[in-house]
């Protein structure tokens, strides 16, 4: 979705700041963005590395002289049971990376945001801050805390005109879903989703896009579910 998304924003004449923990992936897409003149800089990050998010946001900020989007997309699924030995290990960091990471990289992008004229922060949640699947309480806890964490922020950075919203996608045909076998997935969709079938990168990317175009400067501590309408059915 990351991806997906600088793809998106890059159509949009947008400047982009990227990170990934990936030196290769972000390599591939930053040479990508370039043969399309794309004006994008990348920095390898580790979102759980508190001291790391510092930086690298003083780095974005110094190269390109400002901020004026933030979206928080960095995700990792670990499943796991309750009553498992490393059930610790997985619930450390998965709040470290999928909600603590998000906080973080707001209060160090803030004093830029608010030198901008239109800033906006959107954060990835997720259908599981809306629900929950067994075998997941720390993804589903993360996730359930990035919406209290928007709505909480968009309250608070309202008077200065910051807006906070979050992106809660559904079932997406990513990285994360990728060993799913396509027949299961099949049937999940027709049993689960509306729309019958598993979403693209894309269409989370283009309502990532929306929340920061001026048709949306009105709207803010907003959760929407880009789901195909799983979040909609009782059967």
């Amino acid at each position: 979705m990351g991806r997906a998304t600088a793809r998106v924003f890059a159509d949009k004449s947008v400047r982009l700041a990227l990170f990934d923990i990936n030196q290769a992936s972000l390599d591939s897409l930053l040479q990508e963005l370039d043969q399309a003149n794309v004006d994008a800089r990348g920095w390898v990050l580790d979102v759980s590395d508190a001291q790391a998010i510092k930086d690298a946001v003083a780095s974005v900020h110094a190269h390109f002289g400002g901020i004026d989007i933030l979206v928080n997309n960095a995700g990792i699924s670990l499943p796991v049971q309750i009553d498992d030995e490393d059930y610790e290990v997985k619930w450390e960091r998965s709040i470290s990376v999928l909600l603590s990471a998000q906080h973080r990289l707001i209060r160090a992008a803030l004093p830029a945001l608010r030198e901008s004229n239109c800033p906006r922060i959107v954060n990835i949640a997720s259908t599981e801050g809306l629900g929950a699947t067994r075998f997941s309480s720390p993804y589903t806890a993360a996730k359930h805390g990035v919406i209290g964490l928007t709505r909480s922020l968009a309250v608070e950075l309202g008077a200065e005109g910051i807006t906070v919203n979050c992106i809660c996608p559904g079932p997406i045909n990513t990285a994360m879903t990728e060993q799913i076998p396509d027949d299961q997935k099949d049937v999940f969709a027709r049993r689960r989703v509306a729309l019958r079938r598993y979403g693209d990168p894309e269409e989370v990317a283009h309502a990532t896009l929306g929340f920061v175009l001026p048709a949306a400067s009105f709207m803010t501590g907003v959760a929407l579910p880009v789901d195909g309408g799983l979040t909609i059915r009782n059967a």
